[in-house]
Formats: C-alpha cells, structure tokens, sequence
C-alpha cells in the first residue's frame, strides 16, 4: 500500500512540474519565440536546462521551507504529503478552467497551512513574512515598472529599438564535419546584440521559475523523507523540461504570436523586474508567485507608459477642481491603457505633458470585471485550498 501511494505522490508531483514546464516555457521564452530568435526546440532545450540550474542552486531553499519550515517535517506521511500536492493540482485545474493565472506556490503553501493548524503544529512567523511579501511583492513589481514606464520607456524604446532585418539571423559553417553559427549577411550589430539579450532575458526568467517552481512540486515529498531534496528537484525539474518540450508548443505560439498588445520591448522589462524579484525572494526561502507578479508588472508598465499626458502637478491639481477639469487638464478621457505600450516611438522623446493623450488612452487599462475576477481567485486560490486542506486533515488525520 505504501508503494502504491509512493507511486500516486510521484504521479502527482510529476502532472505539477510538467504543467509548470508547459505554462512557464510560455511566459519565458515567448518573447524570443515569436521575434524568430529562437526556435521551439531551442526554447525547450533552455528552459529544461535553466530551471533545473535554478531548482538546484536557489530552488533549494523554498523547498526546505515548504518541506519543514512551514510546518514541522514529521507531519508529512506519505498519505499527508500526496494529499497536499492533490491541492496543488486542483490549482492548476482552476487556473485552466478560469484561464487566470493562480499561483501554485500560494496554493501549495495554503494546503501545508491547513494541515498545519488541523494537526495544531504552525510555524505562524514563517507564515507571517511569507504572507507579508505576497502582499508586497506585487505592489512592488507595479510601482517599479510604473516608474520605468512613465520616466524610462520612451527613451528605451528610441535607444533599444528591436528590429529585424530580412534573412536569417545567423548561417551555419562548417569545421570539418562540425557546424558552427555566424551572423549572416545581413544581420547587423545591433540586431545581433539585441537578440542575444533577448535569449539571455529569457534564460534568466526561466531561471526564476525553476527557482520559485520546483518546491512546488516536491517539496511534501522532500518533507516526508520519501525523496532526497537532491532527488526531489531532479525530478521536478525533469517534469518541468517534459512539460517545455511538449505542451509548451501550444503556449509559445499564444505568447510568441498572438498577444499583440504587449511589445518585445515590453515584454523584456516584465521579465527582468518579475524574474529579479522572484529570485530574490527564492533566496530568501520565500515562495511566491511569478505569475502574479508579471502580471502587475504588465499593468504598472502600461499605466505608468500612459501617464505621460499629465504631469504630476497637474494631476494633482486637477484632482482637486474635480473630475470634468481632470479630463479637461489630460485633454482627453480620464483612462490608462496598456495599448500605451503599442504606441509608434518618436526618435526624439516628447516631454511628459506633452504627449498626445488619444494615443497613450485608446481603452481602459483596467477592465473592472476581469480585473476583479483576476484579483479575487488570487486571494481565493490559496483560501480555498486552505480550508479544503484543513477539512480533509481534521476528519482524516493522515498525518499522524
């Protein structure tokens, strides 16, 4: 009996690192995907490559405190810990059906919370600073990439201008019967180092995610004392490199091709400031969301972009008169757009205040009705799996 639940927890944390794998090859290597930098495989080969350097190195880390931090690591029998990794499972479940994206972390760290207060035995400091740096974390990620977009973006945007040329990027010697690439013909310098930086960026966020992911899915059993933390992050990162090389595919091509509203450029600054601060926080043991973050990194960007139109000052001023002179003062309605982003750069930068208003405000940023939806199954996620994990150990203490 106890080979055969092995066998399910194994099964379990496997379906978890390879739906990362599917979902975070997406996100990473996208951007490098869709500008024709990289190929599939090749973005596959990286991110199974990288998330694995990330598990192994600063991964390690959420996993101890996932594994015994949280909760001691005698309450993780092997029953306990499966039925832990079931709710972080149903996790991705709901992210599926709701196509919002739920953070595992907070999920699987509400399901170690239940059994934790069910058996009577919590850390509630640990849970404390880590549900301290959920709620910062993302204001943190909105307000950086808001100040990149009002301040930095523009100019960023004339300096950093990705484009590509006709042909190929690089062409193929031969040493022997060994090829080696070389720029083409009619790839130039610029071209060239952008798009090594665009795979470097790429590299770095699936770096990240390896880091803040692989805890994920085996950190009950590394608690359990079922797998070796060394064997634990070995096999997530190999579920998370099945999951790239295989369901990615479908993920690349939505975030590589069809999410035209986010440019290349865009998209980059979202990576670095969401994958710098998810390594921090992995190195401080802390399990947090990347999803999460890149997604407030998108809004504050875009917002942040599309406050050009006004000054400070007179924002200010204009909140005081009143709304009809708030709009008088932007010239035009009052609405942050991330369409902001796809606007045509200028060579020359135009001074805050001076930009055009109807091209930074063509929609809402802000949808209330996603938004909303978006903002509660964050919260309800990690709820909700806390409470289910609590029920099933209170009744049924597997734990012991």
């Amino acid at each position: 009996m106890i080979s055969v639940l092995l066998l399910v927890g194994l099964a379990v944390a496997v379906f978890v690192g390879f739906n990362i794998g599917g979902s975070s090859t997406g996100v990473a290597f996208g951007p490098a995907v869709g500008s024709g930098v990289l190929s599939k495989l090749g973005a596959a080969a990286l991110m199974a490559s990288f998330a694995l350097l990330g598990g192994w190195t600063v991964g390690r880390n959420v996993v101890e405190t996932m594994g015994g931090k949280i909760v001691p690591s005698v309450l993780f029998t092997l029953p306990a810990s499966v039925g832990v990794l079931f709710f972080v499972g149903l996790a991705l479940l709901v992210s599926n059906l709701f196509g919002v994206p739920a953070s595992t972390s907070m999920t699987a760290v509400g399901a170690i919370a239940g059994l934790g207060v069910a058996a009577g035995d919590i850390d509630w400091g640990v849970m404390g600073q880590i549900v301290s740096w959920w709620l910062v974390a993302p204001i943190v990620a909105f307000w950086v990439c808001a100040v990149i977009g009002r301040y930095l973006y523009p100019y960023l945007d004339v300096w950093f201008r990705i484009d590509r040329s006709d042909g190929p990027l690089f062409e193929y010697n031969r040493v022997a019967s060994i090829p080696y690439p070389v720029p083409s013909a009619t790839t130039n310098r610029r071209e060239l180092v952008s798009s090594v930086l665009v795979v470097v960026i790429a590299c770095y966020m699936a770096f990240s995610a390896g880091a803040s992911n692989v805890a994920n899915a085996v950190a009950p059993l590394v608690g359990s004392g079922e797998l070796g933390i060394n064997q634990g992050i070995l096999l997530a990162a190999g579920a998370i490199g099945l999951g790239a090389f295989t369901i990615a595919r479908r993920t690349l091509d939505t975030v590589g091709n069809d999410l035209t509203d986010l440019p290349l450029l865009a998209a980059l600054i979202v990576e670095v400031v969401s994958a710098s601060l998810i390594t921090f926080l992995s190195v401080l043991g802390i399990p947090a969301s990347l999803a999460v973050s890149a997604t407030m990194c998108i809004i504050g960007l875009g917002w942040g972009r599309a406050t050009r139109a006004v000054r400070v000052r007179d924002a200010a001023a204009a909140a005081v008169r009143g709304e009809d002179e708030q709009r008088d003062a932007s010239k035009g309605e009052s609405k942050m757009s991330v369409d902001a982003l796809t606007a045509e750069p200028d060579d020359e930068v135009q001074k805050i205040g001076e930009e055009d208003p109807d091209e930074l405000q063509t929609k809402d940023l802000f949808d209330p009705a996603s938004t909303g939806r978006v903002i509660m199954l964050w919260i309800l996620t990690p709820s909700i799996s806390a409470v289910a994990s609590f029920l099933l150990f209170e009744f049924f203490p597997i734990y012991q």
